[in-house]
């Protein structure tokens, strides 16, 4: 086995009496490129000691070739990009240890990450300390590459809440905190858009992050919550939010809007026209979704469109499947009839049966009226517009409603009618009139309660 096989074995090993033999045969070794059967490595055997943590074989190379330290392997990485990564902080502490660490704890790998990235993003805290101690500049240097943003946006985008925190305690700075990346996303915007709820208490808590800092599509954190998809924790972001002043760019004053306006059109050259078809869309898209109204509005729509599916289902086939249900084959000349026509509608039922098509239509139109309006994607988190909805709801389901009762009445045996289906009725009938007069009562009350609120106010107003 040559020389350089024995050192990478011993650097794999970690001992340290292996090295001192080879040094003593060979003073140069440590200076020769890294042969492994005839094969170059740009690896040092200080690369392969500071991963697997042998802390006093890296002492015993240190102390013999110091200049080691600031090798790069076929990744870029240094020795200590190494150590950090695999959570090695005796090894780091040492190699922090020798003249110009500086420069260490600044050096980019093949993705654009100084040690400091890859303690954050692996939630290596101890090294992070360190790193901190000796180095805190090197927290507030850039990703470089293909990578963007800060060191903050990695503790984010890798969910590693107790680095940011750390991070934040340590380098407590505005320009820190408020940096953005390459798609003009603060901190802020990543942990909203995440719902990572814990993170944006905190930022809003114990830092000076700008609530109403807006990203390249000129988008505030509210927005971006805005145009995601909903879900429970929205709610709990949206009162953190609102309660440290933030607000959505479409709310914000016009003194405020219009340098905000300007500054994007600089910056990102922005035509005027396309600047304006931003704003128009932000208000006409999602006016109002800041404020909890909106989830509680959004809910609502929700449940409209699947009660209507439903109902429109449920009036699709009672339409096609009558009670009693179609002809076979074509009648004679007693019965004459075709095959495919409604049973019920011979034999004295046809005026039942002409009530039995005409509120099942109804609720069948009804329900289709209500799906097509919402997915036209019209303004529906309105309330006026909403109670609107809600109405031809009550009207569709009453219809539904007598549907089913006079399929009972044609449905049932004239011998039994005055016994079970009349009481079946009867109660039906009951139920539902004490069930739409009390709702009616309710909205009736809440109408006039809004009414009594808008004329007060204005009353108010114009005294004023």
């Amino acid at each position: 086995m040559d020389s350089s096989s024995l050192l990478y074995r011993a650097a794999r090993e970690g001992k340290v009496a292996t090295l001192r033999e080879l040094l003593q045969q060979d003073t140069l070794i440590l200076d020769r490129p890294f042969l492994i059967n005839n094969n170059s490595f740009s690896e040092t055997p200080l690369h392969v000691a500071a991963m697997l943590g042998h802390v006093d074989f890296v002492k015993e190379i240190i102390s013999h070739k110091p200049e080691l330290a600031k090798e790069l392997d076929m990744w870029h990485s240094t020795p200590l990009h190494l150590a950090v990564a695999n959570d090695h902080l005796e090894t780091v502490k040492l190699l922090l240890s020798i003249i110009d660490h500086e420069l260490l704890c600044v050096a980019w790998d093949e993705e654009g990450r100084n040690p400091l990235h890859l303690a954050a993003m692996r939630g290596r805290l101890d090294v992070l300390r360190e790193l901190l101690k000796v180095a805190p500049e090197a927290a507030q240097v850039n990703l470089k590459g293909r990578s963007s943003g800060t060191i903050l946006h990695i503790c984010v985008r890798h969910n590693q809440f107790e680095a940011m925190k750390l991070l934040v305690d340590v380098i407590d700075d505005y320009q820190f905190v408020n940096a953005k990346d390459n798609y003009g996303m603060t901190v802020l915007h990543l942990a909203v858009a995440n719902k990572q709820i814990e993170t944006v208490k905190y930022l809003l808590t114990n830092s000076k992050i700008e609530v109403n800092a807006v990203n390249s599509n000129m988008f505030t954190a509210l927005d971006i919550l805005a145009q995601s998809q909903r879900s429970e924790k929205d709610f709990d972001i949206v009162e953190s939010l609102r309660s440290y002043g933030a607000s959505r760019t479409i709310d914000q004053p016009l003194s405020i809007k219009r340098p905000i306006i300007q500054a994007a059109k600089a910056s990102l050259k922005i035509p005027h026209d396309h600047v304006h078809q931003i704003r128009k869309n932000q208000e006409d898209n999602s006016k109002g979704t800041s404020n909890p109204e909106y989830y509680w509005l959004a809910k609502k729509r929700e449940s409209l469109m699947i009660v209507a599916s439903l109902i429109a289902t449920m009036a699709f086939q009672a339409g096609i499947s009558p009670p009693g249900g179609l002809w076979e084959d074509n009648g004679s000349e007693n019965i004459p009839h075709s095959a495919g026509e409604s049973i019920i509608s011979y034999y004295g039922n046809i005026y039942p049966y002409h009530a039995y098509l005409v509120t099942n239509t109804i609720g069948f139109a009804g329900s289709l009226s209500i799906i097509l309006l919402l997915v036209t994607g019209l303004p529906f988190c309105r309330k006026f517009l909403m109670w609107i909805l809600t109405i031809i709801l009550w009207v569709t389901v009453t219809a539904m409603t007598i549907t089913y009762l006079i399929a009972i009445v044609v449905t049932a045996p004239r011998h039994d009618f005055h016994s079970t289906p009349c009481h079946v009725i009867t109660f039906l009938l009951i139920g539902w009139i004490i069930v739409m007069h009390v709702t009616m009562l309710l909205q009736a009350i809440h109408i006039v309660v809004k009414l009594f609120k808008w004329l007060r106010n204005l009353i108010i107003k114009r005294r004023e």
